[in-house]
């Protein structure tokens, strides 16, 4: 699955499934498929996918599907198919696939707020970040309300299955960094369906925060340091470089203290220019706190500075994983424990793969 996700997918039927995003936060440009039982997200619309050695076969009637390597077949898969809550639109009249989306096979994520202080300046905007290209070609909104996500949480739990939720957010400041959102978000859609839910931002600038979202019905805590070697953040994501590692050390310390062991995660984006040892490093600090390091491919995403930078080879992959998957076995650290979130979903790395 690392060799699928590092080089991608061709498809010869591109409608086949989900519908897939380009541009936007999270995992865009990729297409969700099932193999083996586990939904991966898998990068199709980028340089390498494009001159992937993997083509999917045009799916049969239920969803199924061969992946072919130079002609020779290697798979059989399957392609989730679209929600139905895609089909309905909020009472305000916005489609609700403009709310929230589906990721993996039943994991609802949003963008709370699709503008950044970040993304808004050149100068310190994160070069491998897209928040702003769905904004701005209208598959999505600025702001979704709270009466928005709770409407369009509970009609995916109803119609399709969702299991847990991302709320994510560009961040609007340099205080709350998205906190004070988040817990608007949260309480609204508690309040109409029981849905574990994974906030996501930068540390905030009070730890007192913490145990607001947890108030506010956030059962597990993403702070994503994406890079982890200082001079490397400060060249990749110079705004976000602002926020100090130590920072993110002690709010991890803090979080970890209200959501509990295993319910804070960072994600690190391998091939960045992090070295392998850099990466297991940090890991190992992250998971010694309770912290759950969650390491995913990066994957080169059209329109951005770093459209053109290299997807880590599938050999780069396992010398990380392999060693992190006993990183965090020995921390007592499993995907499978944790509530709501990336983490837990695992569509996007093979990492839980490497825990048993």
């Amino acid at each position: 699955m690392s060799e699928l996700q590092s080089l991608g997918l061709r498809l010869v039927d591109t409608t086949a499934g989900v519908a897939s995003r380009r541009g936007g936060a999270g995992p865009s440009d990729h297409k969700a498929v099932t193999v083996d039982g586990h939904t991966i997200m898998v990068p199709v619309h980028t340089s390498t996918a494009w001159s992937s050695p993997f083509v999917a076969q045009a799916p049969d009637a239920q969803g199924r599907s061969v992946i072919t390597r130079d002609a020779i077949p290697i798979a059989s898969v399957s392609f989730p198919r679209q929600p139905r809550f895609y089909g309905l639109q909020t009472l305000d009249g916005v489609p609700y696939s403009h709310i929230a989306t589906l990721h993996g096979a039943d994991v609802l994520a949003t963008t709370v707020l699709q503008t950044c202080i970040r993304y808004e300046s050149r100068k310190k905007t994160c070069q491998f970040c897209s928040i702003g290209q769905s904004l701005a070609a209208g598959r999505t909104i600025a702001h979704k309300t709270p009466q928005q996500l709770a409407e369009v949480a509970r009609m995916a739990v109803l119609l399709d299955g969702v299991k847990h939720m991302v709320l994510t957010t560009g961040t609007p400041n340099a205080t709350d960094r998205g906190a004070a959102i988040l817990c608007d978000s949260a309480r609204a859609i508690k309040a109409a369906v029981d849905l574990p839910i994974q906030g996501q931002c930068e540390p905030p600038d009070d730890d007192a925060w913490f145990a607001r979202m947890k108030a506010a019905g956030i059962d597990t805590l993403g702070m994503h340091l994406e890079v982890v070697t200082p001079a490397v953040r400060e060249r990749i994501m110079p705004g976000k470089a602002s926020v100090p590692i130590a920072r993110y050390l002690s709010a991890f310390e803090a979080a970890v203290q209200v959501f509990g062991r295993g319910q804070v995660s960072s994600y690190i984006l391998a091939g960045l220019g992090d070295s392998r040892e850099a990466i297991l490093d940090m890991s190992a600090r992250l998971a010694a706190l309770g912290v759950y390091p969650f390491v995913v491919p990066f994957v080169p995403i059209s329109g951005t500075p770093l459209e053109s930078h290299p997807a880590p080879s599938p050999e780069f992959m396992r010398s990380v994983l392999e060693p992190l998957g006993h990183i965090v076995r020995e921390a007592g650290l499993r995907s499978s424990d944790i509530k709501a979130g990336c983490g837990k979903c695992g569509a996007c790395s093979s990492m839980s793969v490497y825990e048993s």
